[in-house]
């Protein structure tokens, strides 16, 4: 009965039904296939079509910066300053070369690689990323170039290229003007791209680094070009398809003078200093110098460790621009300012006399202060006080006005404020306050308050009372020029060389001071007499075909004793005084006003005041000569005409 039942099952298995369903299965599954196949290709190429048309697009057409030409640098009359060349450089990229070490040593054979370009190399390589080109030896000669362009084919990731290079003719003569460019270094990468300028800087390797180079970045720097180009599967270009042209910077002209620059360099000689001239009708600098002095072209490609050492560890310093950054007393030069202080708050007035003996002490004090005369100079009023510097005369001054009357007058004349030029990094100085004396000395409540005799140093330019050469020509070109202060500016024009479009640094006044005129020519002709028979700049004077007003000046640079007389052969020369000397001509219609300061170099009639004579003559008498030129042909034209008859 199991058997039947058995076979009864077996028949009812129907094996063409089993492969049916194995079919319908099977289709089942290629039709799933088929439509997630046929979901991605719609996804593909209808919804992703335009993304995946730009990516292609992109992979076969490229951009390739290029950069702009940096603008051009001229003085004041055309002569050019700062200006670019062309150069071949010999360039790797490191991802693209498998045996880095080995490919420079095989490049050795066509190519002079000295330690200085291998030093330099791994600095930039360093500071770059690695599919970035880096020059590994700059400035082929044509035959290097040539030869080594003959033989790429064996150094995949190594090329020659063309590339646009800074120089300053002038060298250290503008060094602290112009300052320098250099390698555009990470921190200034990020500066860039907070600012929003990081796209102008594709293609670009150099930046302004300190100077004008550094303040008018943007005008000099230009636009970026491009060109786009097709590429093959490798990379490769198969042509230029459109090319766009960069716009190159701006050319500046400058209100400097280079061969006033070069004959003051050259009275400086080795000496340690520095000179401001301005031009006191319009603010623009006619000469900016600071002794010693560096080369910048040195910073161009990258300075070399051993170059840079040396220019850091130098204890002459070349590197810190003292006519910018150098705070010193001001000495004997800071009397006029006093003056005017005095006159203004009527502590006193232009007839007024008062003693000027041989010493000064204040009021139940045992202190001796000594005049540089030892007789003193009797009963003076204040313009001979001026003519002849005397100390006692100022200490008196000083101590009956105080510190609150001579801050204001101060600040009035840009003393201890930054004046403005167009330079980064301008020192402030110190303006002897109350209130600075509070802020410097907050942490030592026992120094902080004001000593009523701390004003007698300060009266005579010494104490707490420091200021940049800068700042001292901005005041004396505001004196000289009645009260009518403009900013110091050394850039006089910014030329564009696309459009042609010249735009000028107005010189309109930043202030006008609130002082009387009749004061203030007072303390200007009381300067003129100075340099007359009787002043302390007497002999610099002398033979003057032009009337100058000029101040000398001595800064202690360390406190001598008490009663002991000043030696400056027995000092170190590091501890003897600064020599200073400001000046502005011609009386009546100043042209050119200057301050000038000697590190070291002793009283300010014997250093400082030579060069302040010579730089005024410099300047002066060729324009002196030619303004009187025409009215000299015209006289000599009427008395031929007059012999004629």
């Amino acid at each position: 009965m199991s058997k039947t039942i058995l076979k009864k099952e077996k028949s009812k298995h129907n094996p063409q039904q089993d492969f049916l369903s194995r079919i319908v299965v099977a289709f089942s599954l290629i039709l799933i296939c088929f439509c997630i196949l046929a979901g991605r290709f719609y996804y593909l190429q209808v919804i992703k079509h335009q993304d995946y048309i730009t990516q292609a697009e992109t992979n076969r057409i490229s951009l390739i910066p290029t950069s702009p030409s940096r603008g051009t640098i001229v003085d004041r009359n055309g002569i050019v300053l700062a200006r670019n060349y062309s150069a071949y450089t010999l360039e790797v990229t490191p991802s693209e070369v498998d045996k880095l070490g080995d490919t420079i040593e095989r490049l050795k054979a066509f190519v002079d690689i000295t330690e200085g370009d291998l030093k330099r190399f791994k600095k930039f390589k360093a500071d770059a990323r690695s599919f970035e080109n880096i020059p590994l030896k700059l400035k082929l000669t044509e035959e290097e170039a040539a030869q080594i362009a003959a033989n790429l084919y064996q150094f995949p990731g190594v090329e020659v290229r063309s590339r646009s290079f800074r120089e300053y003719p002038y060298g250290p003569l503008t060094a602290h003007v112009l300052g320098y460019i250099g390698r555009i270094s990470q921190k200034d990468e990020q500066q860039l791209k907070e600012t929003g300028r990081y796209n102008l800087y594709k293609g670009s390797t150099h930046i302004g680094k300190i100077g004008i180079e550094s303040y008018y970045e943007n005008e000099l720097h230009g636009t970026p070009g491009f060109e786009e180009v097709e590429t093959d599967a490798v990379g490769r270009v198969v042509r230029v398809l459109r090319t766009t042209q960069p716009q190159d910077g701006d050319t500046l002209k400058l209100a400097l003078d280079i061969n006033l620059q070069k004959e003051v360099d050259r009275l400086f000689g080795n000496r340690r200093g520095a000179l401001v001239a301005i031009d006191p009708k319009t603010g623009g600098v006619l000469a900016f110098v600071s002794k010693p002095t560096f080369d910048p072209n040195l910073f161009i490609d990258g300075i070399d460790t051993e170059t840079w050492n040396s220019l850091n560890t130098d204890l002459q310093t070349p590197l810190i621009n003292r006519a910018l950054r150098g705070v010193y007393p001001p000495g004997s030069t800071f009397k006029p300012f006093i003056a005017m202080a005095a006159l203004e708050t009527k502590s006193l007035t232009q007839s007024t006399i008062l003693p000027a003996p041989g010493t000064f002490s204040l009021p139940g004090s045992k202190h001796v202060f000594r005049d540089a005369s030892r007789r003193g100079h009797g009963a003076v009023n204040l313009s001979t006080a001026i003519q002849v510097s005397s100390d006692t005369f100022f200490y008196r001054l000083g101590w009956d006005m105080g510190i609150d009357k001579i801050h204001p007058t101060l600040k009035e004349f840009g003393l201890g404020e930054y004046t403005g030029i167009d330079l980064d990094n301008e020192a402030k100085g110190i303006r002897p306050s109350k209130e600075w004396k509070a802020e410097r000395y907050k942490s030592k409540p026992n120094e902080a308050k004001w000593n009523p005799a701390d004003v007698i140093n300060v009266s005579i330019g010494q104490g707490y009372n420091t200021y940049t050469p800068l700042q001292m020509a901005n005041a004396t070109a505001i004196l000289a020029n009645e009260g009518v202060a403009f900013k110091p500016h050394i850039v006089q024009e910014v030329i564009n060389n696309r459009t042609g479009t010249v735009t000028k640094i107005d010189p309109q006044p930043d202030r006008i001071l609130p002082f009387s005129k009749s004061n203030m020519d007072y303390v200007k002709h009381a300067m003129v007499k100075v340099m007359k028979p009787g002043g302390t700049a007497a002999r610099l004077g002398a033979g003057m075909s032009y009337n100058a007003g000029g101040k000398t000046g001595t800064a202690q640079v360390v406190q001598i004793k008490q009663g002991s007389v000043y030696n400056a052969g027995a000092l170190r020369e590091t501890h003897r005084d600064h020599s200073w000397f400001i000046a502005f001509a011609p009386e009546n219609n100043p042209q050119i006003a200057l301050a000038v300061i000697v590190e070291n170099g002793g009283w300010g009639a014997s250093a400082a005041g030579p060069i302040a004579r010579q730089v005024l003559d410099f300047y002066l008498l060729p324009r002196l000569r030619k303004a009187a030129s025409p009215q000299t042909t015209n006289q000599e034209t009427a008395q031929q005409g007059a012999s004629n008859e």
